[in-house]
């Protein structure tokens, strides 16, 4: 089944962050990027789906295409995400318009938004395989998650694993394929709890109480907590205190003799609250900025 959704975009929406986010892995496994447009393959109620979005000035033509039956709104959720527009980023410009550290910062950089991952699974299980390893080597990582679990659209693309693929496979697999046992170990752990229901992945949950459960899990610690909040549930006062892009572009921003400590970037951020996650991405921003 095919059909067309239309979304309006807001002033000033700035495509290209969108489009660099999901053009990360150059081999397009799973998201194909042009210069105005992103294709992304999802697993939607189980069935293997394409979201095709052209990006103008004003709004986002989605062609959603499935390899099967779907609600009317079961592409929603994932729009919404893929093209950053679950949180707003006008209230915290106008909190800090007038602050002397972050206030020119975010003026350059006005319009800068949050890009979530398609659903919270994938935002989860991405920060289990980034942890502690360098960007390039999480990339290869995911590519090789999304071929072992996942399911392959008719248009060639794969979608993301759900959690039921992923909690049928076998820690040695992973482990043939780089995965350090630990990481398997939570990967595996992580998507039998979801598929089982004892694990509920809610954007409507008390951000607090999705914390505290998540913490819960051996093998997921307060930088994996944050960083699947800020890109699954686009909750926006996330602190990403333990972050290295984060500490080393608040090295840059204060001109600091030395790189904050985790505990400093931790007392610094939250001087922010609530609006550590823009925060997080206007530091990271920064960094590739002249």
């Amino acid at each position: 089944m095919k059909r067309t959704v239309r979304i309006a975009l807001p002033d000033g929406f700035r495509r290209a962050d969108v489009l660099g986010f999901h053009a990360r892995d150059a081999e397009g496994v799973a998201e194909r990027v042009t210069e105005d447009s992103l294709q992304k393959a999802v697993m939607l109620e189980r069935v293997p789906t394409l979201l095709q979005v052209r990006l103008t000035d004003a709004e986002a033509l989605c062609t959603v295409s499935a390899d099967g039956s779907l609600l009317e709104d079961a592409s929603a959720e994932a729009l919404t995400s893929i093209l950053g527009l679950r949180l707003d980023p006008a209230p915290f410009e106008h909190a800090l318009r007038q602050d002397k550290v972050l206030g020119p910062l975010v003026r350059r950089q006005r319009g800068l938004r949050i890009v979530q991952s398609a659903s919270i699974f994938e935002a989860l299980t991405w920060a289990i395989i980034g942890q502690q390893i360098n960007l390039p080597f999480a990339i290869a990582l995911r590519r090789s998650f999304i071929r072992l679990a996942g399911r392959q659209h008719s248009s060639g693309l794969w979608c993301y694993p759900e959690a039921q693929d992923v909690a049928g496979l076998d820690a040695d697999l992973l482990g043939a394929h780089k995965f350090s046992r630990a990481k398997a170990d939570t990967l595996l752990r992580v998507s039998r709890m979801v598929a089982e229901g004892e694990l509920a992945l809610d954007r409507a949950a008390d951000p607090e109480t999705t914390s505290a459960e998540l913490l819960a899990i051996k093998g997921i610690g307060p930088w994996t907590v944050n960083y699947a909040l800020l890109r699954g549930y686009g909750y926006a006062d996330c602190s990403l205190h333990g972050d290295v892009a984060v500490r080393a572009a608040l090295h840059k921003l204060l001109q600091t003799e030395e790189r904050p400590t985790i505990r400093e970037t931790e007392q610094w951020l939250l001087e922010y609250s609530p609006h550590r996650t823009l925060t997080a991405a206007h530091l990271w921003a920064s960094l590739s900025a002249p």
